[in-house]
């Protein structure tokens, strides 16, 4: 991408927002890519890590685990595997495979699933593969502290048990020589150290003529004199010179393994290059989740819809010190490229202008932005911008030959597919003369197709909007009676700079207002009058339109109430006809159940009794005369009204009521857990457990 001054990306603060990015990044090789942020200008670059971005952002709100905890910086260890000749330490080597392991769990990762539901994560490692010979290699030389293993080579193998035994002998001796010169007090409080390798006997310094040896020293009081024994001196030797031989050992097999593993070179700079670009991705959505950025739909043309957009580094000033912070709705597209704003000083024009063009740079860095989902953004092929006082004094240009010869350069060199952002267009000389060279560039730029955002008090610049095609008015709302500015966008319209107004509130004296307003055109003062007239009522239609909204969400807060109401007196009634379905189901299972225990106990009754006429009249009074039993079983409910359950223990003689048909009876025989039971001229046997004890109500309280 283009731009123009080189100073556009520190004066939109584009460097403070990759200052930030790296703040999240915890290689170094993150922080270099968050630090020398690219812009794109073709679409699938930005679609692929605006994805990424999107994907990762998706990963950290789900909780879901990403196996990239490489984070260190091998950069040199790297360069040095590809360089003939050089060796790697062991602790290099534990690095590498850290980093292929690393690379391994990221494989596993992405399974098949996974790489379709995320397919822009996935295309980091697309183009390479996972090679686990370069663990194997390094595990068949080092031990998990990266040391070489004795297994290495049988040379190493050798050399270390001939140590192992020099060292075990070495012990041995110096252990009793110690012991012996313990008992003759000559050793001091430490007994022993080691001086260049060597293992020697401290020796106080008056008795160092009692042992023969070589000297290597004193203690710096000289009280103490260290000696090595003439009987472990030859020891002493071969162990220096067998562990001049592992070293040499040691070096020659780390050689070979740098030889080995040099040939993975290029893929093990891919591996670290892959963990490095995660832990960017990860740093873009992290800072996405701080921003509540999101991924708007960007179309591969020159395109601005904005809705619910935030200057990323003042909604951040805004969170730490809880203030709110006002976002922007703005459009620019084919019919409508530039957009004028007018408004009072301080009401956030420039701000306005700021924002658009820092999220259009973070766009097209595959950073995700703080607007809605829904809003769309194109892609543009330069940036154009002309903010603050530019004079140059090297130049010896004033503010407004600098500013002339700004929009020279914009003139000349913008196009369909330049954003342009001018603060302030025409000021720094006359009104008249400036605003009318102001209206000639607006016009100029509007032909060459270029989008762009202007800032202007200029009133002609205003009317202009209304006349030249592509170029649309705008203005920053203004509470005029608190004097205080609403940083709120409004497009369609131009705005007032409130500049009586404002004199006014703050009490200057009305006889310098009056003589200023005679001094101004009458048409100028009528049309900024106009126009701060008509702000005002827009300002009040716009609450008006909110408290009709809110009225109308309200309207369908109740009716979703109402309407829970009728569906749970809907669902009540339901369950009540179920209730009365399932009671009168109970009250037919409850007859069948009581003819079968009726039946059963006149099968009983004719076994027992000698009057068999007397059964067979009861069996026919049970089976055919229904109609006058089920009028009785009504009377007898109904007389069951009459008793109250006073339970307890039931015994022969006690009035009884079976608990599924509320039957009242009297208790003739007790037999185990059944008894039988006299209900009306009909013995019946019934189990204990169905029946409760009863007695009569009061007549007072059956009136009652």
């Amino acid at each position: 991408m283009k731009f123009f001054p080189e100073s556009a990306l520190q004066q939109l603060e584009y460097e403070k927002v990759k200052t930030l990015l790296a703040e999240f990044c915890k290689s170094e090789y993150a922080k270099d890519k968050a630090t020398n942020l690219r812009i794109h200008t073709k679409k699938e670059f930005i679609d692929l890590e605006l994805g990424q971005s999107y994907e990762y952002k998706l990963l950290l709100q789900t909780g879901l685990y990403f196996p990239n905890d490489f984070t260190l910086n091998i950069s040199k260890e790297l360069k040095l595997l590809g360089i003939a000749g050089a060796v790697l330490s062991g602790e290099q080597f534990l690095h590498i495979r850290r980093l292929t392991e690393n690379t391994g769990s990221i494989f596993r990762w992405f399974d098949n699933e996974r790489r379709i539901a995320y397919p822009a994560l996935s295309r980091v490692i697309e183009n390479t593969y996972f090679e686990k010979v370069i663990t194997v290699l390094i595990d068949e030389i080092l031990d998990e502290s990266g040391n070489v293993k004795d297994s290495a080579s049988e040379d190493l193998a050798g050399i270390r048990m001939n140590l192992f035994k020099k060292r075990n002998e070495l012990r041995r001796i110096f252990d009793k020589m110690i012991t012996k010169l313990n008992k003759l007090g000559y050793l001091a409080d430490i007994e022993e150290s080691f001086i260049n390798g060597r293992r020697v006997l401290a020796v106080f310094a008056e008795q160092k003529r009692m042992i023969k040896g070589i000297l290597h020293g004193e203690s710096d009081s000289r009280k103490t004199t260290f000696i090595e024994p003439e009987e472990t001196t030859q020891l002493n030797n071969d162990i220096f010179s067998l562990e001049n031989e592992e070293r040499k050992e040691v070096y020659k097999i780390l050689r070979q393994l740098t030889h080995h593993l040099s040939a993975y070179a290029p893929l093990l700079k891919t591996y670290y290059e892959i963990a490095g670009t995660y832990d960017f991705i990860n740093a873009k959505a992290k800072w996405a989740i701080q921003l509540g950025g999101n991924y708007p739909k960007v179309h591969d043309k020159a395109h601005i819809h904005l809705i619910q957009a935030y200057h990323p580094l003042l909604l951040i000033y805004n969170k730490t010190n809880e203030k709110p912070t006002i976002p922007i709705n703005l459009t620019l597209h084919d019919k409508n490229r530039i957009l004028v704003i007018s408004g009072p000083n301080a009401g956030g024009k420039t701000v306005t202008l700021k924002t658009v063009g820092l999220l259009q740079l973070m766009l097209q860095s595959g950073l995700l932005v703080p607007v809605h989902p829904d809003s769309e953004m194109g892609i543009f092929k330069q940036i154009m911008i002309h903010i603050g006082d530019t004079q140059s004094l090297e130049f010896e240009l004033s503010t407004y030959s600098s500013h002339l010869k700004n929009m020279k350069h914009f003139m000349e060199n913008a196009n369909g597919k330049t954003l342009f952002f001018i603060d302030e267009l025409g000021s720094g000389s006359d009104p008249n003369l400036g605003g009318a060279f102001a209206e000639v560039i607006m016009e100029e730029l509007a032909h060459k197709h270029s989008f762009g955002i202007v800032t202007t008090h200029y009133l002609n610049l205003k009317v202009m909007a209304n006349k030249v095609a592509g170029i649309i008015n705008g203005a920053m709302q203004f509470d005029e009676k608190n004097l205080l500015p609403l940083y709120n966008l409004v497009v369609g319209k131009p705005g007032s700079s409130y500049t009586f107004s404002i004199a006014e509130r703050i009490g200057l004296e009305k006889r310098l207002i009056e003589k200023a307003r005679t001094l101004v055109d009458e048409d100028h003062f009528t049309l900024d009058k106009l126009l701060n007239r008509t702000e005002q009522d827009l300002q009040k239609i716009d609450k008006e339109k909110k408290e009709l909204v809110n009225l109308l969400k309200e309207n369908e807060r109740l009716k979703k109430e109402m309407q829970q109401v009728m569906d749970k007196e809907k669902h009540l009634q339901e369950v009540e006809r179920l209730k009365y379905q399932h009671l009168i189901t109970e009250d037919k299972l409850s007859y069948v159940k009581d003819m079968e225990r009726r039946l059963k106990s006149m099968v009983i009754e004719w076994r027992k009794t000698e009057d068999k006429d007397k059964v067979v009249k009861m069996i026919h009074a049970l089976l055919f005369n229904q109609k006058e039993r089920m009028v009785k079983e009504k009377q007898s409910k109904k007389g069951n009204e009459k008793f109250i359950e006073i339970g307890g223990e039931i015994q022969i003689g006690n009035k009884v009521r079976m608990k599924q048909n509320r039957q009242v009876g009297i208790v003739k025989e007790i037999r185990g857990k059944k008894c039988v039971l006299q209900v009306g001229v009909m013995p019946i046997t019934v189990d204990l457990k169905d029946l409760v004890v009863v007695k009569d109500k009061d007549i007072e309280q059956i009136n009652l």
